[in-house]
Order: C-alpha cells, then structure tokens, then sequence
C-alpha cells in the first residue's frame, strides 16, 4: 500500500464514520465517494469499522483503569459506555451486521471479532485469567451491564465525576 494510498483509504474511513454517525441507521455507509474503490466490498469495510471500534475501547479501557483501578470491572464497563457514546455509529454497524450478516463469511468474521472483544473486556476486567469460551460469557455480561445505561445516539455531556483515589494520591504527592 503506498502512501497515497494509505491515506485515501483513511480519508475514506473518516468519511464512512461520519456519515454512520449523522445516519445512525445501522447501514454500511457504502454510498460514500471512495467506499468501492477503497474497500471494494462490505466485509473489508466492515472489518476496518471493527478495527476502528476495537481500537477505540482499548484506548478507553486504558483510560478509565487507570482512573479507576480498584474497580476493574465498573471501569471496563464505563469505557464500552464511553466508547459507544464516542462511536455511535460504528456501533449501530456493528449491532446490526452481528444480527443481520450479509454472507457466512461475515457471520463468522463478526463472531470472531465480537468473541474477542468479550474476551478482551473479561480479561481486563480482571474476571478471566485467559481467553476461551467462559472469558467470553463474562464479557458478555459487562457489555450488557453497560448497554444498560446505552442511549444509541445521544451524546451527554461528560459530568464530572469525584476524583479516583489514585487522582486524589497524585494530588497529595505533587502537593
């Protein structure tokens, strides 16, 4: 891949994202200039929304666990809650193509990638010492603790909340 290359495709991307985000329909947003000759099929484009996502909640996981590190399982479930909030059109996607697959192929891909993103919250939620099927139930159950509070769409205002203990630590020491 060249660097033009690279970054049409990201442009693209973008692009995808946002119209996903403003549509929040669940669709593949493949009427977007550039999707065909940059993605060429659903699967492909679907795949680099994962990628997306995944990135994402790691990047969010990271966060609230170091903010929150007494309360692993609270902090992973608020970073898929933040992650959602952040990415609501992404997620609807992805909802919708678990769901409602186009092809076996993309059945399975988005089985793997929704197993692995279950065992990613398990593990890192300190539930589950390796992956497998039962650090994939757990998983489960933290997404769906945090989709308990999931408004598709909205995007509320981020309230303050009380300063962690290792905020609060951090603060006495720099002091």
């Amino acid at each position: 891949m060249t660097w033009t290359s690279h970054h049409r495709r990201a442009d693209v991307l973008r692009a995808v994202i946002s119209a996903a985000d403003t549509r929040l329909d669940a669709r593949l947003p493949l009427d977007v200039d550039g999707v065909a000759e940059t993605f060429g099929d659903d699967q492909t484009l679907l795949g680099a929304l994962q990628l997306r996502w995944h990135t994402r909640l790691a990047g969010h996981i990271e966060r609230e666990l170091a903010d929150q590190p007494l309360d692993l399982e609270n902090a992973v479930a608020l970073a898929w809650l933040r992650a959602a909030e952040d990415m609501p059109g992404i997620r609807a996607v992805l909802d919708h193509h678990v769901d409602h697959p186009t092809s076996p192929e993309m059945a399975r891909a988005t089985a793997v990638a929704t197993g692995k993103e279950h065992e990613m919250l398990a593990l890192m939620a300190g539930r589950a010492s390796a992956p497998g099927a039962a650090a994939q139930r757990v998983g489960r159950a933290i997404e769906r603790a945090a989709r308990a509070s999931y408004v598709p769409g909205a995007r509320p205002g981020r309230a303050t909340r009380p300063a962690s203990l290792v905020q609060r630590l951090r603060a006495v020491i720099a002091a």
